[in-house]
């Protein structure tokens, strides 16, 4: 879809395909995070960092609000210490959000960030300018500007035949983000293509998925009925295009959210509330 077509259909832009939006999708990737089984490892930025190349920027760089990691750890502590101040913080582990509307892709002028198919917000490098308008577009924060070479410093030898020859090191000058592991994605259905075949649920999996060691993550096609990650979002019943998907504290069985869904960008990511004790 062109610029124009955008400005001229903005509405419909905005809204997701339950909606009648402009989007019409051959799987819709999407994630289900248990936030009660999460313990903050980090084995899941870990395995980022790895299958998609990304740099260790370091702490001087990292203290100049220059960081590199498409999946970060958040630590949240109830306030006041809450109720159990003994059970400590709770982790959300925070990632593109792969938005059904995402506010990121109609301020790019030069149209580097576009929606796919597959429902993922992809980001072309050789066409991005690093006008960083989609990080400043972005509710998540999870956009991030790569200021320097880092290829040049980042992997001395023998660091650099580590390095997934799947996809591109990536030079300055332009924006990064998750991609779902896009490579994985493309290995997987092409291979379904030759075997004239559809694509299994479970069949492959993110990076950061597959190294979740209590299982937090699951990942899979929303609009494959029997996958995983299907059954979860309609078992805590979160529906995409509703106004908000937080459901009543008065039902603690349904513990699907997905984040600043308020602002109509129709997550693909739900998040499982973490479930406290509580006296009787």
């Amino acid at each position: 879809m062109s610029f124009k077509n955008i400005l001229e259909n903005f509405s419909d832009f905005r809204k997701d395909s339950e909606m009648g939006g402009h989007h019409d999708y051959d799987h819709r990737w999407a994630m289900a995070i248990d936030l009660d089984v999460c313990t903050g490892c980090n084995a899941c930025s870990t395995a980022c960092y790895a299958e998609n190349n990304l740099p260790v920027v370091g702490k001087e760089r990292f203290e100049k609000n220059q960081p590199m990691h498409w999946l970060r750890i958040e630590r949240y502590w109830d306030e006041n210490d809450g109720d159990h101040p003994e059970q400590g913080a709770g982790f959300i582990p925070m990632l593109c959000q792969q938005c059904g509307a995402a506010t990121c892709e109609p301020v790019c002028p030069v149209a580097a960030t576009y929606h796919t198919p597959d429902g993922l917000n992809a980001q072309v490098y050789n066409r991005c300018i690093g006008s960083r308008y989609c990080s400043n577009n972005c509710p998540y924060r999870v956009r991030y500007f790569n200021f320097w070479s880092y290829y040049e410093d980042a992997w001395p030898e023998p660091l650099n035949q580590q390095l997934n020859p799947d996809l591109s090191v990536r030079d300055k000058g332009v924006m990064e983000k998750c991609t779902f592991c896009v490579q994985r994605i493309r290995v997987a259905k092409d291979k379904a293509i030759m075997d004239d075949r559809k694509l299994e649920d479970g069949e492959f999996q993110t990076a950061c998925a597959q190294a979740c060691p209590t299982g937090a993550i699951v990942f899979g096609d929303t609009m494959n009925p029997n996958s995983q990650v299907t059954r979860l979002w309609a078992d805590h019943e979160v529906k995409r295009g509703a106004v908000t998907a937080k459901t009543p504290k008065s039902d603690p069985e349904k513990r699907g959210y997905r984040v600043f869904e308020e602002l109509n960008t129709d997550p693909s990511i739900m998040y499982l509330e973490r479930v406290r004790e509580t006296e009787v």
